[in-house]
């Protein structure tokens, strides 16, 4: 997960816990958070940093919309062959990084949230008892 945060309030490690609680092991990559540990695993500086052997097959991006260039690229230079999926989060979107990806087979995922639509399909509700719905500070068009 690149842009993990320790913070206990962030929405990345909200997403982390949710996936770590189901098995799935979450490799957390924030620069500025590198050697501390999140959810028993070592924070790394970066992409480079995950072992040859770690089989990452998915890759969640919590970062800006103009980082995932970088992040892109640093990922199809060293998690492939096994990398599957890019998965960028809400709000996050690249159209031609997202190309690149695909056209080294990936399948590409913007503006979508991994633990919203892992509830939607299997249901469950998250840490906070909130089903799969988008949590907002915005008042409804409908009032």
């Amino acid at each position: 997960m690149v842009g993990a945060s320790t913070n206990p309030v962030s929405p990345s490690l909200f997403v982390a816990t949710y996936f770590s609680g189901r098995g799935r092991r979450v490799i957390p990559i924030n620069p500025n958070r590198a050697g501390e540990t999140l959810l028993g695993e070592p924070v790394l500086a970066g992409i480079r940093d995950i072992p040859p052997n770690a089989g990452i097959d998915m890759l969640d991006v919590f970062r800006s919309s103009d980082a995932v260039p970088g992040i892109v690229d640093e990922a199809l230079a060293h998690l492939m062959p096994g990398l599957k999926c890019v998965w960028m989060q809400y709000g996050v979107r690249h159209e031609a990084a997202a190309e690149k990806a695909r056209a080294r087979g990936l399948i590409v995922v913007q503006d979508r949230c991994p633990k919203v639509e892992h509830m939607r399909l299997f249901g469950g509700p998250n840490l906070a008892g909130i089903g799969g719905v988008r949590i907002s500070s915005k008042l409804p068009d409908d009032r």
